[in-house]
């Protein structure tokens, strides 16, 4: 699979404040943003709403890096922050974080679960996966950033739990929590008993014992008559 690659045209915002965003949205299709770090200034931007819209409908968006087209000039960034209209399908403003080849990046990436329907608690004992995290926080150079990493369910049991320690990070890609120590490797997800598992057959069986034990007794007290 190809690596996506993410440009956006941005220009340079000199009107600043709440109602020049608000006039931004609503005279030009265009949402306010930021670009900062890299122990540069922040520069404050304009860009294209429904462009960074399409951009975001990609998954990879947030964990690749994206070439900003500031006139002649490119920056690489990794987004940040959005923020998004509560109720409607809108962006109302973007954080970009510059990043350069030899300077670890601190981002969240997406994580996949594969072999799921395969997961030997779900297809041996009916059990039912618990996502605890679909993402994670990790820092790593831009040139080893992945566009998501891998959590494989095929050998969980009920009961059993997957943490951040069992999963395999790419070369270069150090999970932040764990460099937090042992007492941060938390759950990613478990495999939960079906309900009505052990607790109901128990149940059925101890009925079943209760039934079988009043019917010798009826059986008894019909021979002692």
């Amino acid at each position: 699979m190809s690596t996506p690659a993410f440009e956006l045209d941005v220009t340079v915002r000199t009107d600043t404040g709440k109602g020049a965003s608000r006039r931004l949205r609503r005279l030009h299709n265009a949402i306010p943003a930021v670009l900062y770090g890299a122990q540069k200034d922040p520069v404050a931007l304009t860009i294209d709403h429904d462009a960074i819209l399409h951009a975001t409908d990609n998954e990879a968006f947030f964990s690749h890096i994206i070439t900003l087209n500031l006139g002649k000039k490119k920056e690489l960034a990794v987004i940040k922050d959005l923020q998004r209209h509560p109720a409607r399908p809108l962006i109302l403003h973007a954080d970009f974080l510059r990043v350069s080849e030899d300077h670890a990046i601190h981002i969240r990436v997406p994580l996949h679960f594969i072999n799921e329907e395969k997961c030997v608690g779900v297809k041996t004992g009916g059990g039912q996966i618990l996502k605890s995290m679909t993402e994670i926080d990790i820092t790593c150079l831009p040139k080893n950033l992945p566009e998501f990493i891998e959590v494989d369910m095929l050998e969980v049991d009920i009961g059993q739990s997957v943490h951040l320690s069992d999963i395999s990070l790419p070369e270069g890609v150090t999970s932040v929590a764990l460099s937090h120590g042992a007492e941060s490797d938390h759950s990613v997800a478990t495999v939960q008993a079906p309900r009505g598992g052990a607790e109901h057959d128990i149940d059925d069986i101890e009925a079943a014992e209760e039934a079988e034990a009043n019917a010798a007794g009826e059986d008894e007290a019909e021979e002692d008559s």
